[in-house]
């Protein structure tokens, strides 16, 4: 099973657009984040509208396009950007309904979804702790 990259991109990206706009750039265009991420601008784009539309980047269009903070990385944490571009729950029940005639079939589905609850609502609180500011400040040094 492949791992989810999304949040790592993102978190990538985000890291590249802080740092551009301390070294004076604060708008970068898709292919300039793309080549940092070393990915498709296509699926660099699709991770930056997703941010987009959480709010976290601001998009320009024209002279000048590209992709900017919309608000500062010390103000962006890692919990934003996993629920900006992470669609899929953390951990997922069964696709299909278990055999209910099955003691285990018919009472796992309430136990896991307690479990997976109290593990999703601790790795959104690990995420939380942590802002692109800080990610980029572990990354300089």
């Amino acid at each position: 099973m492949a791992s989810n990259s999304r949040v790592t991109i993102a978190a990538h990206a985000l890291a590249w657009l802080e740092l551009a706009r301390r070294r004076g750039r604060p708008w970068l265009t898709s292919d300039e984040v793309a080549a940092s991420v070393n990915t498709n601008p296509v699926i660099l784009r699709r991770s930056l509208g997703d941010l987009r539309r959480a709010g976290l980047v601001t998009a320009r269009r024209g002279t000048g396009a590209g992709f900017a903070l919309a608000r500062p990385a010390e103000e962006i944490s890692l919990f934003d950007v996993w629920t900006a571009v992470e669609a899929e729950p953390l951990l997922a029940l069964h696709h299909s309904e278990p055999n209910l005639e099955c003691p285990v079939g018919r009472g796992i589905r309430p136990v896991l979804a307690d479990v997976y609850d109290e593990a999703t609502t601790a790795f959104g609180a690990a995420l939380a702790r942590r802002t692109i500011a800080d990610i980029l400040e572990r990354i300089l040094t």
